[in-house]
């Protein structure tokens, strides 16, 4: 079931995919210039296939339902998901994942900033992000929960794993960086260590996924180390309000 949303309206070409998931469990989006919402609360069992570039908001509220684009998406792609999965051949803009609360959002290439920003979990929702080249600044703040991946394939000569900022008022959570990294844009209020064994079985799932999603060989992945990125303390402004 294909749907063509050229240069229509948002609102129409979503009334339009509502009507056919109705019926229908896939729904095939073709030509898509910027639409906005696309997905929005899409329930478990449902599949969209977007072929474009697909506007703000992408998957927003995701309620367990499957989101597969095959070009590049704007911001706030699954704000405040709360479930399923997106998987994005290409890239996306800011604030990615804001306020995620449960499912997985494979992204092929880079992000723009304040990815996984409020990325929070409760006993067994545990959203995850995985990022297959670098990340721009603020990533990962605010985070309270979840896991971010951050494998830094196909950079550019002097290109940074991640911008400035990183992780600024994480207190809760992990990331899973791959290779090395500019340890001064990091936050200071984190701690970088050796991955566990529990580590190591985590990120080795997220990591073959991202491999099948996209066609990259696992092994070639795998060659570089990773470092866990946690915070200290789970109140990393309290001098800020509170006295000494």
């Amino acid at each position: 079931m294909s749907i063509t949303a050229g240069l229509r309206t948002y609102a129409e070409v979503n009334e339009e995919i509502k009507a056919k998931l109705l019926s229908k469990n896939r729904v095939v989006v073709d030509d898509v210039n910027g639409q906005r919402y696309i997905g929005c609360a899409l329930d478990k069992g449902k599949t969209i296939e977007i072929h474009g570039t697909a506007g703000n908001d992408l998957a927003c509220y995701l309620n367990g339902g499957k989101i597969v684009l095959y070009g590049n998406g704007q911001d706030a792609t699954g704000n405040t998901m709360g479930g399923g999965e997106i998987i994005v051949h290409g890239h996306t803009g800011d604030a990615l994942g804001y306020g995620m609360r449960d499912g997985q959002i494979y992204i092929r290439d880079n992000v723009c900033c304040r990815g996984g920003i409020h990325m929070k979990e409760f006993r067994g929702m545990k959203p995850v992000l995985v990022i297959g080249q670098n990340a721009g600044s603020f990533l990962g703040e605010y985070m309270s929960g979840g896991t971010i991946v951050l494998l830094g394939l196909n950079m550019k000569r002097g290109e940074k794993l991640f911008g400035t900022h990183c992780a600024s008022g994480m207190h809760g959570g992990k990331m899973f960086v791959r290779g090395t990294f500019p340890k001064e844009n990091l936050a200071p209020n984190i701690k970088i260590s050796s991955l566990t064994d529990e580590d190591k079985k985590e990120l080795d799932n997220y990591v073959k996924h991202y491999c099948r999603y996209f066609g990259v060989d696992y092994k070639t992945v795998m060659s570089k180390p990773f470092k866990k990125l946690t915070p200290v303390t789970s109140r990393p402004y309290a001098n800020l309000y509170t006295p000494n």
